[in-house]
């Protein structure tokens, strides 16, 4: 099996390759931390649920699943996915385009929780604490905490999970209990999950300030970072490499914003053509395209590009801002014929 593609001690990227098919293998699952993987008791482990509720109270993975399971395929990708590709390349973690994979995912619904602890009319937003901890500039010692609106968190897609692809979670993942905002950037999904408090204004913590988009010519300066935004993906081949001259291109396409309607694909910047779009196969699981071109030995640059059932289209050249947040720019990759 491939390995992820390391950029430091605890975030690593999955093989474009290996996102044609889902869910991704845990082993090459991307992974992601702000202050690397706390050593969590899971024998001891509760989830707090509290604040402004009328019945607070704490629950055991055990009491968790007895509320009921559901299992959910997901693309999970990290709002810094691309940042490389921003020019100047803005501060954050390096990532190219591995910081996404697929997960079956499973779970009780976060919903039927909060509906158990009863929050009270006046709750704006709900904050959801891990256990992994770190130290930020200037607040000092902190655990990662991230918060949702309560109308979101309210909704039928979010997750308390405790199993990815049919196999517990693992340490790197979260485990014990982790929270999954489908459509979302990973930063909302809190992993190592130890408390859930209701809330009734905005919560400021350091990771819901940081994650905003400042000197984006596409959002309000200070716009919360939120919903992923259109992307296609060139899987196969692989960038760099020399194929035949007749080949298939691969990829995957996805949005938060609803379904794929359409991947172009373009051929040394000439004339763009559809790509054949494959079945989805889950609301929140990317959508499969392909298509067969015959090319001239040589050098070429391929490019894919995707546009949602929003009509929301990717950007021909990276849209800029200062952390490097949700590019989504046109997928390009360079290869050689024979």
């Amino acid at each position: 099996m491939e390995r992820l593609i390391r950029v430091d001690e605890w975030n690593a990227g999955v093989p474009l390759q290996l996102l044609n098919t889902a869910p991704t293998p845990l082993d090459a699952f991307y992974t992601r931390s702000n202050f690397g993987i706390p050593d969590v008791d899971g024998d001891s482990w509760h989830l707090a649920v509290d604040g402004l509720v009328a019945l607070p109270r704490t629950f055991s993975i055990d009491e968790l699943r007895s509320l009921g399971a559901s299992s959910e395929l997901v693309t999970v990708e990290c709002a810094g996915n691309g940042r490389l590709l921003m020019e100047p390349v803005p501060d954050g973690t390096p990532w190219g385009l591995g910081a996404i994979s697929v997960g079956e995912f499973t779970g009780v619904p976060l919903r039927a929780v909060l509906d158990l602890v009863e929050p009270r009319d006046e709750v704006t937003e709900f904050v959801f604490t891990g256990a992994d901890r770190g130290v930020v500039e200037p607040e000092g010692e902190i655990n990662y905490a991230f918060s949702l609106e309560a109308v979101n968190a309210l909704a039928d897609s979010p997750i308390l999970v405790w199993e990815m692809n049919g196999e517990p979670l693992t340490a790197e993942h979260g485990a014990p209990l982790r929270l999954l905002v489908p459509a979302s950037y990973g930063m909302c999904s809190v992993k190592w999950l130890t408390t859930i408090t209701a809330v009734d204004e905005p919560f400021d913590g350091h990771f819901r300030l940081k994650y905003r988009y400042y000197g984006d010519r596409d959002e309000l300066e200070e716009a919360p970072v939120g919903v992923v935004r259109v992307r296609a993906l060139i899987t196969t081949p692989e960038d760099g490499s020399t194929t035949g001259s007749s080949l298939e291109l691969n990829g995957v396409a996805w949005s938060g914003e609803g379904g794929i309607a359409s991947v172009a694909v373009q051929v040394d910047d000439e004339e763009w053509f559809q790509a054949i779009l494959g079945p989805q196969q889950a609301r929140f699981a990317p959508t499969p395209w392909s298509v067969k071109v015959s090319l001239e030995p040589g050098a070429h640059l391929i490019a894919a590009r995707a546009t949602d059932e929003q009509d929301r289209t990717q950007p021909l050249t990276p849209v800029w801002n200062r952390n490097g947040y949700a590019n989504n720019v046109v997928h390009r990759i360079e290869i050689s014929t024979v």
